[in-house]
């Protein structure tokens, strides 16, 4: 029987006895009280419920859970928090004897940096960041640039106005390899193809990631441009783009997830022509089972084209039934794979 325990950032005064007992000495088990196996994951902006990445992580879990035997705990973000509320909350789930604890997402980087010293004995996973790194820190990264350039392809092939657009959640590196593998899978495919780009929000504001509206708006604006493909990485806000595609009878690509298939998304389905899908459920249970068999993983750990880390959804029957698009994408996948293409990973 699946069981997850919430927990949500505590005060002030709980956070320095947490970081007061880490300093002491404080160890991490990975076994609960009774035995049962612990593993938590700490949840990037949007939470769970994104239909995206954060969903992604959460089905690498539940796999754990059901495969493995495991306790998960989830650890939702809270809206406008700093890095010490990310410390506060790995060492809180650290010092629940939770083994690995899994940040997802780059925005995790320093906090994970901070923690994982003060308990050698646990894995941290950290995903989409191999700046931060330590002999308990499993850097879970992956070749987004390979995915988003078979979305370009797709689109270069689909579109009817030679005209498509991206857009991108936060304009930070990460995202940058979604833009420049689309951007080159488009021209490669059709040099007349015009991408509109378009970015939610600049850092340090990260509302481009859990915002629907926003999505909606910037998706509304390209398709009213003439745009008549959209592809957005942009977690949560991304749902905002496909619904404004899905109206306006325009083709969305999703990202992460294959989003065709997510039941929040069900009434916008038959306008998702595909996803660029990002194994970060496999990443995710991949590191827990490493942990449970007493052999962790520990540094860069990649995932690309050759090994399906990254790839391109066939849910929607309506794109597998476009047979000159499939044939262009597979073909472009097994150049990528051969090294014959070799992908940008900024624009």
């Amino acid at each position: 029987m699946r069981r997850i325990t919430r927990i949500a950032t505590v005060g002030v005064a709980s956070a320095a006895l947490a970081l007061s007992a880490t300093a002491c000495g404080g160890k991490s088990s990975n076994t609960a009280d009774s035995g049962e196996p612990k593993v938590a994951i700490a949840y990037d902006i949007g939470g769970r419920g994104d239909q995206s990445f954060n969903d992604a992580a959460y089905a690498g879990l539940e796999k754990a859970e059901k495969e493995l035997g495991v306790k998960g705990t989830e650890a939702e973000p809270s809206e406008g928090e700093g890095d010490p509320d990310k410390v506060q909350r790995l060492t809180e789930l650290a010092r629940s004897g939770n083994n690995p604890v899994i940040g997802v997402g780059f925005a995790y980087g320093p906090a994970v940096a901070e923690v994982a010293p003060k308990f050698p004995k646990t894995t941290f996973g950290l995903v989409d960041d191999t700046s931060k790194t330590g002999k308990n820190i499993a850097n879970l990264v992956f070749n987004e640039e390979q995915g988003s350039y078979l979305a370009g392809v797709a689109a270069a092939k689909v579109t009817k106005t030679n005209t498509v657009g991206f857009i991108g959640g936060v304009e930070i590196p990460l995202i940058k390899k979604f833009e420049a593998g689309f951007v080159q899978g488009v021209k490669d495919t059709n040099k007349n193809v015009n991408v509109k780009v378009q970015y939610l929000t600049q850092p340090p504001d990260f509302g481009g990631f859990s915002k629907p509206d926003l999505g909606k708006a910037a998706a509304q604006g390209q398709i009213d441009a003439g745009a008549d493909v959209i592809y957005a990485a942009a977690g949560l806000a991304g749902a905002g783009s496909i619904e404004a595609a899905a109206k306006a009878k325009k083709w969305a690509i999703g990202v992460d997830s294959d989003q065709y298939s997510q039941k929040g998304l069900a009434a916008y389905k038959d306008y998702i022509l595909t996803s660029v899908t990002k194994d970060v459920s496999g990443a995710v249970f991949n590191l827990i089972k490493s942990v449970q068999e007493g052999k962790p993983q520990n540094g860069e750990i990649r995932y690309g084209l050759e090994e399906d880390g990254v790839g391109l959804a066939r849910s929607n029957p309506a794109f597998t039934k476009m047979t000159d698009v499939i044939k262009a994408v597979d073909q472009a996948k097994a150049d990528i794979i051969a090294d014959k293409i070799k992908v940008k990973t900024a624009p």
